[in-house]
């Protein structure tokens, strides 16, 4: 396995106040449990970073695995306290998304686009494939804010081909997409400093929605919306989000539902 450099990580972090304290192990069962068992136990601050070079018990939303062979990718959370009401915790996920497309594009010159909700993404031969997974895990107080808020990224870095894993969108990595293997050290850092900028202005009260909104690939398409537990469907055209990161989505009849949480994907027309 190819371990992560922790000492090199430190050396060039650019940030100022994100990833500052950093947690590694080699492996781990999940980086946000870990995370979180460590704000638990021990004073840990906001934008503490908790990295790993392999997860036996990876998930994403839903509660599905995310597998990852050892060495190969970025898998990290982050330890958020923006006590901020608990309806603007969506802009965490859409904050992160923005952040790891940026990063991908900024090192790799691949075109990075997100799938709602919490997906990046890439085109490889007329599909779109994920590359990037996020889940957001925020423990709230009696009056509705957000206390403490754990920021989970998983991202496919040099997943050689036959190692992809599998899952409701098929997946690719870097090395697949742009055909050479990519400094996880160089992502990571670039995901960072981009991170901490949109955080610092969301404190500030100022939305990622327009930009998020603006990188949505499904906007203007037939999607089907498929909820968790795969007995509803509905299909229509996905024609926005509202400021929470909500789909607005158009039906056939003029109506149109927002959708909390639930898979989508396109349909062909």
């Amino acid at each position: 396995m190819i371990y992560f450099d922790v000492k090199a990580l430190r050396a060039a972090l650019q940030t100022r106040w994100l990833g500052r304290q950093v947690f590694y192990q080699a492996e781990v069962g999940s980086t946000n449990d870990e995370l979180k068992k460590q704000s638990t136990a021990t004073a840990v601050p906001s934008g503490a970073l908790f990295i790993t070079d392999y997860q036996t018990h990876g998930r994403g939303r839903f509660d599905r695995r995310w597998e990852a062979p050892p060495g190969t990718s970025l898998l990290f959370s982050l330890l958020l306290r923006p006590n901020w009401p608990g309806e603007k915790n969506g802009w965490l996920t859409m904050i992160a998304s923005l952040a790891a497309a940026g990063a991908i594009q900024s090192q790799t010159g691949l075109a990075a686009r997100i799938k709602w909700p919490n997906d990046v993404v890439l085109p490889i031969d007329g599909h779109w494939r994920k590359v990037c997974g996020i889940l957001l895990e925020g423990e709230m107080t009696a009056d509705g804010r957000c206390r403490q808020a754990v920021l989970g990224i998983g991202l496919n870095v040099n997943i050689p081909a036959a190692s992809l894993p599998a899952g409701a969108t098929p997946a690719t990595s870097l090395w697949v997409a742009s055909g050479r293997q990519v400094s996880r050290l160089a992502l990571l850092l670039d995901v960072l400093v981009r991170l901490e900028n949109l955080l610092d202005a969301a404190l500030d009260g100022r939305s990622p929605q327009p930009a998020w909104q603006n990188q949505l690939m499904l906007l203007g398409q037939p999607v089907t919306v498929t909820y968790a537990d795969g007995g509803v469907q509905m299909t229509g055209t996905a024609v926005g989000v509202d400021e929470w990161g909500h789909l607005l989505l158009q039906m056939a009849d003029g109506r149109q539902h927002t959708i909390l949480a639930a898979d989508v994907t396109l349909r062909a027309v």
